[in-house]
């Protein structure tokens, strides 16, 4: 198949058949292009340019850090427990939750942040007018986000990058692995006598024990004592 072709690898924005059309000083020669899907095809589009980005955005800003944690890595480790979570529902509990779909909203829960930058929890959850407006930025870049993909792409995204009702109960669990992956990044830097660390570790542990999640208390109970381990006493 062969499409519109100009100098500087601008699209053209209408199909043409078999004919050359000239914008401004740029010409275009059009051979056999077919209808559809010229827009996805042409058109620079940033969506996972702007994904990769993540690891240029670094977590715990108001925290003396002895290792940088960026939100790429945050997200991955969510990602890792959420599905953890849905795993433990399903075997443990008797449940049916989709952990496949858990892990990837855990990958995408925090993608939002490369507009708006991480918001430091106690200043995001500060009072309810700030929280509100925050929700509200989010919204804006999910949106500015979802503009650099193709119209039939974006439904399919539109789900992940931000909590619906629909998903409410996956979301939930999804929240859970947030706080695991916190207080694991508190559990790691108090290890190295980070005393920064010390009572975000208390507040996050309460804090996903308050959220009265079983899964949650399983893998705290199973799985969280082993982050405490040297390399040797994991291997051995």
């Amino acid at each position: 198949m062969t499409g519109i072709i100009s100098a500087d690898n601008k699209p053209l924005g209408v199909h043409f058949l078999s004919r050359k059309a000239k914008l401004g000083h740029r010409v275009f020669v059009c051979a056999g292009w077919q209808p559809g899907g010229m827009e996805s095809v042409m058109r620079d589009r940033h969506f996972y340019a702007m994904l990769s980005r993540m690891k240029y955005i670094n977590r715990w800003g108001l925290m003396r850090n002895t290792q940088s944690e960026n939100i790429c890595e945050h997200s991955l480790e969510v990602a890792f427990i959420a599905h953890a979570l849905g795993i433990i529902n399903n075997e443990q509990f008797g449940g049916c939750l989709d952990a496949q779909r858990m892990a990837i909203l855990g990958m995408y829960h925090d993608v939002t942040e490369i507009i708006t930058g991480d918001m430091p929890t106690p200043v995001k959850y500060y009072n309810p007018l700030i929280r509100d407006a925050y929700r509200e930025v989010e919204t804006v870049a999910k949106n500015e986000l979802l503009q650099d993909l193709p119209d039939n792409m974006r439904p399919v995204y539109d789900s992940v990058l931000m909590e619906t009702k629909e998903e409410e109960e996956l979301w939930r669990y999804v929240k859970a692995a947030d706080k695991l992956s916190a207080l694991i990044k508190c559990i790691e830097e108090k290890r190295t006598g980070n005393m920064d660390f010390v009572s975000a570790e208390k507040e996050t542990r309460k804090a996903v024990t308050d959220m009265h999640i079983p899964e949650a208390d399983y893998f705290m109970d199973n799985f969280l004592p082993a982050y405490e381990a040297t390399l040797d006493e994991s291997t051995n």
